[in-house]
């Protein structure tokens, strides 16, 4: 049976509200958002052509991009991440949030960069901005078909890729001037790469230290995965256990659910010599000592979780570095008969230290 097109009010909304049956064959029965009738025919009869002429001429009604977020997020609400994609949401809504995604085009993208430059943000925080309008719009045309094209997206050049990693002897220094729950969070990084939040969220139903394995439900891009643990790793669980029931990381008995880079963290940083030093590079350490250690970046990305392969690139040059280190010792071995040079001695000289 057809819906009769109907404007009318509810007893429990300021606002009106419509509903009707579209030509499409869509029952629509929903707030108009506004206190005016005649804004709210207004819109069922928007509404209605739009249905009409996609299906009698194959238009596709036009959809705003609040629309549009309110879907993104809710495919994005599992996400550990998921906070921040909705402030990079409120944020955009001060260039998008009255436009149509059909609307969205080169000059719109650009005004986001302009803007957003001029208020002194660097390259890399706008290039996330520029990364989940262009995430949000590709989902548009290929899972929604809401629209046909969208406007082709660059990335700011310029932008220095974060290449911070701690030798052995400087990880030594920090976990030394950590406080003791905090020395076990970084230990615990350093030797499985996780994140932070993977690292405070683990429960330990999910922690089986019999098989030496920790399996993380809840990642940054949402796919679960299993993290083997070596025996030192065992050892700074098995000094954890008993301080809480479920959690596997505390502090003085409560779950740690604050950002781990806080004044403790600043402090141990400070004491331990280092500078420009975050505990997401803990990761980037941990990724570096794996490939100076010949493990590929198709194992490397396995074992780190990343989901694509060129995240895991970055990592590279360390393999190749070190093997031109090798190569560079042998060479003198060769020519000095038997002056071996120590890789370890000369992998820890001043020079060869990375710095951010």
């Amino acid at each position: 049976m057809r819906l009769r097109a109907v404007v009318y009010r509810r007893p429990d909304s300021r606002f009106w509200w419509i509903a009707t049956t579209l030509p499409n064959g869509k029952r629509l029965r929903q707030s108009a958002g506004t206190e005016t009738r005649e804004d709210a025919e207004a819109l069922l009869a928007k509404l209605t052509l739009e249905a009409y002429r996609e299906r009698h001429f194959g238009f596709k009604p036009e959809r705003s991009w609040q629309e549009a977020v309110v879907r993104y997020l809710a495919v994005k609400s599992m996400l550990r991440s998921f906070s921040d994609v909705k402030r990079i949401c409120r944020m955009l809504d001060l260039y998008l949030g009255n436009l149509t995604l059909n609307q969205i085009n080169g000059d719109v993208i650009w005004s986001v960069v302009e803007g957003e430059l001029k208020k002194g943000n660097k390259p890399a925080t706008v290039n996330r901005y520029l990364a989940l309008i262009r995430s949000l719009l590709r989902m548009a045309r290929d899972e929604w078909q809401w629209i046909d094209s969208t406007p082709k997206i660059r990335l700011l050049p310029g932008e220095v890729e974060r290449d911070r990693w701690l030798t052995r002897e400087e990880a030594e220094r920090l976990i030394e001037a950590c406080p003791p729950h905090l020395a076990a969070l970084v230990k615990f990084a350093l030797a499985t790469g996780c994140r932070a939040r993977e690292i405070t969220g683990l429960e330990w139903e999910r922690v089986d230290l019999a098989r030496r394995t920790a399996w993380l439900n809840e990642t940054k891009n949402g796919t679960p995965r299993g993290v083997p643990l070596k025996s030192d790793t065992v050892a700074v669980l098995e000094s954890e256990v008993g301080k809480h029931a479920r959690f596997s990381f505390t502090y003085r008995g409560q779950p740690i659910g604050w950002q781990v880079s806080n004044t403790a963290w600043q402090n141990a940083v400070a004491a331990a010599g280092l500078k420009d030093f975050r505990f997401h590079d803990l990761r980037h350490t941990w990724a570096s000592w794996h490939r100076q250690a010949g493990t590929s970046c198709d194992e490397l990305k396995d074992l780190g979780g990343w989901k694509s392969r060129q995240m895991v690139d970055r990592y590279a040059k360390f393999a190749t570095e070190n093997m031109a280190v090798a190569v560079a010792a042998a060479r003198i071995e060769k020519g000095r008969g038997g002056n071996v040079v120590n890789l370890v001695t000369l992998m820890s000289r001043p020079e060869m230290k990375k710095t951010a």
